[in-house]
């Protein structure tokens, strides 16, 4: 190999694995329950679940920003408001059954399992707290 061929190896070998690294081939799986929430929910919740979606306006009160880690209900009436079995029977069975927005349907078409994706995702949307 002539002394050009290896110094152009030298350089563009290592470019190419930079390139590659920075751009990897497959996509990132996304986080388990964010396709659902993205379908179910995002439209009042908003994306990042601050309830900013485009319905939202439409919706009185104004949906929960999920963002800020307060949740209004205690579904299971363990004396206890938000914890994750609250947020799942949410989910199934939907505000109303819990006093709260007639808007929010519940979702009993979903599995325990899904449901528990949504419950770990609209956790994952809570901001760090000081």
């Amino acid at each position: 190999m002539s002394r050009r061929a290896r110094l152009a190896a030298g350089f563009v070998l290592p470019l190419i694995a930079a390139l590659l690294e920075a751009h990897p081939s497959r996509a990132e799986e996304p986080a388990p329950g964010r396709e659902r929430y993205e379908s179910l929910c995002a439209s009042c919740h908003g994306p990042e679940g601050k309830g900013d979606g485009p319905l939202a306006r439409d919706v009185v009160p104004m949906p929960r920003d999920f963002s800020v880690g307060a949740f209004k209900f205690d579904a299971d009436s363990d004396g206890r408001t938000g914890t994750d079995a609250d947020l799942a029977l949410v989910i199934r069975d939907g505000a109303l059954a819990y006093g709260g927005n007639p808007l929010m349907a519940g979702f009993r078409q979903l599995g325990d399992d899904a449901i528990a994706e949504l419950v770990a995702y609209v956790r994952s949307l809570e901001r760090e707290r000081p």
